[in-house]
């Protein structure tokens, strides 16, 4: 039986917020957070947990969504995306894989949108209509000792690690198979795990995070803590818009010199541009029957990063059908900037090459609202956190990272875009 729950959001001063802002309120040990710049979410406690796995995952989130909505109760003057009923959401990469798809209904939620501030408290109906919600009290800073991630970049850089050797020869494989005619491109992810300390606060990777990587959602849902660049899909107000991400260089940051070249020499890449065009195609086919208007930048633009340079094609049109945020996010996954060309060959050759389960890595993760509105960006940039063993008292954390292969391709060049794909979790859960 679906529950019926009642949400009131009501305006909040932004002088009530701490000077920490938004991350300061959240868990230190479940966060659940969405936050970029002066935008952005932080959820206390669960209302109601959906969890959803195969691979009708997408649709069947959105016909729950849809169903809650519609019986819920919702009192909300502020009518902004993002106000009245919403929830946190986060979806595996794969139909077959044992990650549950999952979407949470914050309890309490406070969200800025700019120099707009509101607060919302969802209960069941049932309860009755209590007091008005106040601001939480943000918890004190809790421990940081940080984490150990192995294998470690010298290991990489040796290539003696087991983990290392086995990507390298899924890169060479991959290429023999596009060679053959299988696949055009195909994109292949590897692993690094190290383990979370008793009572670690992760309110401090998270604010590393999102302080240093301002073009990117910082996120926490369930455990899966990063910052994707690559946002899969927008809807607000009638409005879509989606970022495409293929093709990478690493930064030089101390070089400006070094650096200008690495940025040129991706935008000059034969083998980058090909990549590239690759993954806004597979978005605008599957953009094309749920929307009005299409549009594309006219070429791929540098987009900077603090660890990496990515050629970067912003798309843009209006909704053509009522279509929740949900079910684009779910006609766009796997792009091919995640998974390769022809998709259902790639995916089905990831299968075979990646020698683990992606879990959430390179899925979907965002929000939505009771209009469908919504924003989901791909899991990228991130790190899954699992359950606190009872024994140690600790918690693995295993981040993932990956790039597209195409003909030409170097295994050890593809070896060091992981490299430096890993750094912002790396450095951001550093001691």
């Amino acid at each position: 039986m679906v529950p019926r729950l009642r949400a009131v959001t009501r305006p909040l001063p932004s002088a009530d917020i701490a000077a920490e802002g938004l991350v300061a309120l959240a868990d230190p040990e479940a966060p659940l957070v969405w936050v970029r710049g002066d935008r952005g979410c932080v959820g206390i406690g669960e209302a109601l947990r959906l969890s959803f796995r195969g691979p009708n995952r997408f649709s069947e989130a959105a016909a729950a969504w849809r169903e809650l909505c519609d019986s819920a109760e919702i009192d909300d003057p502020v009518r902004l995306p993002g106000t009245g009923l919403i929830s946190l959401g986060t979806f595996a990469f794969a139909d077959d894989s044992a990650a549950e798809s999952v979407l949470i209904v914050p309890r309490l939620l406070v969200a800025q949108h700019r120099e707009q501030w509101w607060i919302t408290e969802v209960t069941e109906q049932s309860a009755g209509a209590g007091a008005p919600a106040t601001l939480p009290v943000p918890a004190p800073r809790g421990d940081w000792c940080g984490v150990e991630f192995a294998p470690s970049e010298a290991a990489i850089e040796t290539g003696d690690d087991p983990s290392v050797a086995a990507y390298l020869s899924g890169v060479r494989e991959a290429v023999r198979r596009i060679a053959s005619g299988d696949f055009e491109k195909i994109v292949l992810a590897r692993q690094i795990a190290g383990r979370l300390g008793t009572d670690a606060d992760l309110r401090v990777p998270l604010r590393r995070l999102a302080d240093r990587y301002l073009d990117c959602w910082t996120f926490a849902v369930d455990g899966l803590v990063g910052a994707s660049p690559e946002t899969l899909i927008r809807s607000t107000g009638g409005a879509v818009s989606a970022r495409v991400l293929a093709g990478t260089r690493g930064r030089h940051a101390e070089d400006a010199s070094r650096d200008a070249r690495a940025r040129d020499e991706l935008l000059t890449s034969a083998k980058e541009q090909h990549e590239h065009a690759f993954a806004v195609q597979s978005v605008v086919t599957a953009l094309s029957p749920h929307v009005e208007d299409l549009r594309t930048s006219e070429e791929p633009f540098p987009l900077r990063l603090p660890n990496v340079w990515h050629l970067a094609t912003d798309l843009g049109a209006a909704l053509g059908a009522e279509s929740a945020s949900i079910e684009l996010a779910g006609a766009l996954h796997p792009t091919a900037a995640v998974a390769g060309t022809p998709t259902s060959d790639a995916v089905a050759s990831i299968a075979e090459l990646e020698p683990f389960d992606r879990g959430r890595y390179s899925g979907a993760v965002g929000w939505i609202d009771a209009a469908g509105d919504g924003e989901w960006v791909i899991a990228l940039r991130c790190a899954q956190i699992g359950p606190t063993d009872p024994a140690s008292g600790e918690r693995v954390i295993v981040a993932s990272a990956g790039g597209g292969i195409v003909s030409g391709s170097d295994p050890r060049h593809e070896l060091g875009e992981t490299v430096s794909k890993f750094r912002p979790v790396t450095e951001a859960f550093a001691q």
